[in-house]
């Protein structure tokens, strides 16, 4: 039995890994899957998020040459994310987890809402950026960054740092509206302001709550979304985002439900 839990996380991380590259929102297959499993769903976050770091620096990295024609900009917004990655990281764990099994169940359906409706979102962010496609990437760099911008990246940080669904889908609307810049390029700030925002929520589980990291949880994953990563970027690009969409949607709801059950039957 054990071995075909690990074999399922596994893949459930592979998964992960290749989807967070296409359309984002690894988190509604990996959380939904520990939590069928038997894990706590705060234990479950807190092994999720950090065996995701791993496939967010191989994003990271298959996106390094649009980073560097952002690098300014990324710089004003990293400490941003940092921030907010550690007040949601703190929330999670110092709020107690019958918060939490109220409020997953909201921001998994926000989650959902943001899978689903992610095509026209990314629609609106391109028609937003169509000025921006030929401009010099050094010019991109040099766009002013609203304070409003600043805030709600801050907001998103909070938002990841707690449960990291989704936190792509929302910085990339956001990016649509206030950043001067192609959609490469808010691409590459999206991935790497949301592996600053899984990366901080990992060293504070990491320091101040390591009875709640289930390690092997941890290592499949992370060997699995690091896979999945450059798999998604090579392969995964043939297969159809509504197709995947669909098997983040049809997870999300099992977990949803999973939830739900349970605080009627806590209740």
């Amino acid at each position: 039995m054990d071995l075909w839990r690990d074999i399922i996380i596994f893949f459930a991380g592979l998964w992960a890994g290749t989807i967070n590259t296409i359309v984002g929102s690894g988190t509604l297959v990996t959380f939904p899957v520990l939590v069928a499993l038997g894990f706590a769903p705060v234990n479950a976050v807190v092994s999720n998020a950090m065996g995701l770091v791993a496939g967010g620096f191989s994003g990271a990295w298959g996106y390094r040459r649009e980073a560097a024609s952002v690098w300014r900009t990324m710089l004003k917004l990293v400490p941003v994310s940092l921030v907010g990655g550690l007040i949601g990281a703190w929330l999670l764990l110092h709020l107690p987890d019958t918060v939490f099994g109220y409020v997953a169940p909201v921001l998994i359906v926000l989650a959902l809402l943001l899978v689903i409706f992610q095509p026209r979102l990314s629609a609106w962010a391109k028609s937003r950026q169509a000025a921006s496609v030929g401009i010099n990437p050094a010019e991109a760099d040099k766009s002013h960054v609203s304070i409003l911008l600043y805030v709600l990246v801050f907001l998103i940080g909070i938002y990841g740092g707690y449960f990291t669904a989704a936190q792509g889908i929302l910085l990339m609307a956001v990016f649509g509206i206030f950043l001067h810049a192609s959609l490469q390029q808010s691409n590459a700030i999206k991935v790497v302001l949301s592996l600053v925002v899984n990366l901080v929520a990992a060293i504070s589980y990491l320091i101040f709550a390591p009875e709640r990291i289930h390690w092997p949880v941890v290592l499949l994953i992370a060997v699995g979304s690091l896979i999945g990563g450059f798999i998604g970027a090579k392969v995964g690009r043939r297969l159809s985002p509504g197709w995947l969409r669909a098997v983040i949607v049809v997870l999300g709801l099992v977990a949803l439900a999973n939830m739900v059950a349970k605080l009627f039957m806590g209740s």
